[in-house]
């Protein structure tokens, strides 16, 4: 019976390998005609839009249309669905 002994690899050496794997993994997809994943910052400014619109139509409402901006009115309503619609379009993008 032998023992190999292996040196411990650092955690610079195994981060630079994990990134080179990902490196390879999204190489190949892309030769493959996959499309490659989402940035990560994709998924929290998509859901922060909705969660933005929808804090715009509540305010308006509970304030009485006096806030966010008075001198939009009604048009309150539309900015806030407008943001909300920017984050469901972005959901389309998703993979």
């Amino acid at each position: 019976m032998s023992r190999e002994k292996t040196a411990p690899s650092s955690k610079a050496a195994e981060k630079a390998a994990a990134k080179a794997r990902a490196k390879a993994a999204a190489t190949a997809a892309a030769e493959a005609g996959e499309k490659a994943p989402n940035p990560v910052w994709f998924k929290p400014l998509m859901f922060g839009f909705m969660l933005v619109g929808l804090a715009w139509l509540l305010v308006y409402y509970i304030s009485d249309s006096k806030w966010p901006v008075a001198a939009l009115g009604n048009g309150n309503i539309a900015v806030g669905i407008g943001v909300m619609l920017i984050g469901f379009l972005m959901t389309t993008r998703w993979r």
